[in-house]
C-alpha cells in the first residue's frame, strides 16, 4: 500500500481488526521510509459497479463519494458515525446484490434519501433540497409537511 505522505511503495501493517460489523477489515499501517501512520479499510467487492449519470456518462461507483454525501448532509447533526457507516454499507450491499452492473445515479439518490429519512430529518431536507433541485421556499414547505405528517402518524419514531 502506497504511503499517502511520502508516496513510498511500501508500508507495514501494525494492527488489523474487523470493522463495520465484520464487513471490512481496518488496518493501521506505518511507512518504513517516513514513519507516517495511516489507516486503510479492506472490503469485499462482489462486482464492479458503474454509475450512469443524468448526462448518460458512466463512472465507476465510489463508496467514499457515497459516504461523503452522507457526511455533508449530516454535518453538525447528532448522528453516530457507526449508523452512517451501516447506512452506507447497506446501500452498497443492495447495489451489489441487485445483479445490475450499471445503476442510474437517481436510484442511488433515492436510496440515500430513504436512509437519511430514518437517520435525521434535517439531513433528509438538506439532501432533498439538492437532490430534488429545490428552487423556491414552497419546495421546502412541502417536504417539511411530509415529515410533519409522518411524525403525526408515527409519534414513537
Amino acid at each position: 500500500m502506497r504511503c499517502p505522505y511520502c508516496g513510498s511503495e511500501d508500508s507495514q501493517v501494525k494492527d488489523s481488526r474487523p470493522a463495520e460489523d465484520g464487513n471490512a477489515i481496518r488496518r493501521r499501517r506505518i511507512c518504513p521510509d517516513c514513519g507516517g501512520r495511516f489507516t486503510t479499510f479492506e472490503r469485499v467487492q462482489l462486482r464492479e459497479l458503474m454509475i450512469i449519470k443524468k448526462t448518460g456518462r458512466k463512472v465507476p461507483f465510489d463508496r467514499d463519494k457515497l459516504l461523503r454525501s452522507f457526511e455533508i448532509a449530516l454535518r453538525k447533526r447528532p448522528v453516530d458515525r457507526d449508523r452512517i457507516e451501516r447506512a452506507v454499507s447497506g446501500i452498497v450491499r443492495r447495489l451489489e446484490s441487485s445483479g445490475e452492473t450499471e445503476i442510474p445515479s437517481e436510484e442511488i439518490g433515492l436510496q440515500v434519501l430513504e436512509a437519511l429519512k430514518s437517520l435525521d430529518d434535517v439531513a433528509f431536507v438538506r439532501y432533498a433540497s439538492v437532490y430534488r433541485d429545490f428552487s423556491h421556499a414552497e419546495d421546502f414547505e412541502k417536504v417539511i409537511a411530509e415529515i410533519s405528517e409522518k411524525i403525526a402518524r408515527d409519534p414513537g419514531e
